[in-house]
């Protein structure tokens, strides 16, 4: 079976199901604001909320006024989420990973695994006990006495260790779709959940959960520069591919996750090839568009799916190290712009 033609082919019937089956789950499941998290952190590395805000107070109030925050005590409550739950045999939401990966901070206490906060700052930073004290100790100095020298080191340090730093847009992305896409085909044929969040890099990293305060010391919670705005529309875009191609990989069933996953490839290969078109001066948007056309959406075809997937990664790693976006100002017309921002930004109110 392959999806390409039952999805895209604008004459054929197998689109016209697609759209009122998209239609009615749009209408009758509940809107997933997911994790950022690609995959669930070592819960005995996870030190909590609370040990980011010692330091982090404008981050931490901003991040209390998101649906990241809230899940922790709504999702529970929820009439369509126990009904989802129901379907899959999961008698508790926050005991189940197939619930607790994307929705929840989970930590190690003594023989248990616990959750502790909602999506909170080790979901996209990953989790902190290996490098916390790294990124904050100023090599044993103070912020103004730490050499330059010392400065790069403590953060080489921090990242050999697995922080994942506002500069890591590839990793950052990889965390934000592996959940924003669901990765579970079952949770989706059986539990009736959505596929996916109608994601993308820009207009919700600029939304709700914005915390750009930190280098303003509280006075500002600043929109991304333009040309941080144009890596992140890029990159967004090809691991929105890279998610989407893995998980059509993995689909196993002509049914609604096969078919939303192979739509989602469909749409942002349309979105590259325009971006393509747009910044003609950097050849890897065209690469990622070949790479989106190398494998044939359809069921069986894991190899290739993943091959392609595979590619998309590892150009994206030297598209990020290659680039800063000051050469991509032919994107921003295509970049999201305030409008599009999901959620309203915290403005801040005192300093850090």
């Amino acid at each position: 079976m392959v999806l390409d033609r039952l999805s895209f082919s604008p004459s054929d019937s197998g689109t016209r199901r697609l759209s009122r089956l998209g239609t009615f789950l749009s209408g009758s499941l509940i809107m997933c604001f997911a994790a950022c998290a690609a995959a669930a952190s070592d819960p005995t590395l996870i030190v909590g909320p609370n040990a980011c805000a010692e330091c982090h107070k404008q981050e931490t109030e901003a991040w209390k006024t998101t649906h990241h925050f809230k899940t922790f005590r709504d999702l529970p409550r929820s009439d369509e989420a126990k009904k989802i739950a129901e379907r899959m045999g999961i008698r508790r939401i926050k005991s189940e990973s197939l619930c607790v990966n994307c929705h929840y901070t989970v930590q190690q206490k003594d023989d248990s695994k616990e959750p502790i906060a909602g999506i909170s700052c080790e979901s996209c930073h990953s989790a902190g006990k290996d490098w916390i004290k790294v990124h904050s100790g100023y090599s044993g100095k103070t912020a103004k006495t730490e050499s330059k020298a010392e400065e790069a080191a403590r953060w080489k340090l921090a990242d050999s260790k697995g922080m994942i730093r506002i500069r890591a847009i590839y990793q950052l992305a990889k965390n934000c779709y592996g959940c924003h896409v669901v990765p579970q085909e079952e949770l989706v044929n059986k539990g009736g959940h959505l596929a996916g969040s109608a994601f993308d890099l820009v207009s919700w990293s600029q939304g709700e959960v914005r915390h750009n305060t930190w280098y303003s010391k509280g006075k500002e919670n600043a929109a991304a520069n333009p040309t941080r705005k144009r890596m992140l529309y890029l990159v967004g875009l090809g691991v929105e591919l890279e998610t989407s191609l893995r998980a059509v990989a993995k689909a196993t069933v002509r049914k609604p996750y096969a078919f939303f996953m192979a739509q989602r490839v469909d749409r942002v290969r349309k979105q590259l090839a325009a971006a393509a078109k747009a910044a003609p001066n950097v050849p890897e948007i065209a690469k990622l568009v070949e790479y989106a056309h190398a494998a044939s959406l359809k069921l069986n075809n894991e190899r290739q799916l993943t091959a392609a997937a595979d590619g998309v990664s590892k150009l994206l790693t030297g598209l990020t190290d290659k680039y800063d976006g000051s050469t991509m100002a032919s994107l921003d017309a295509l970049i999201p712009g305030p409008e599009k921002y999901v959620g309203p930004v915290r403005q801040p109110s005192a300093t850090n």
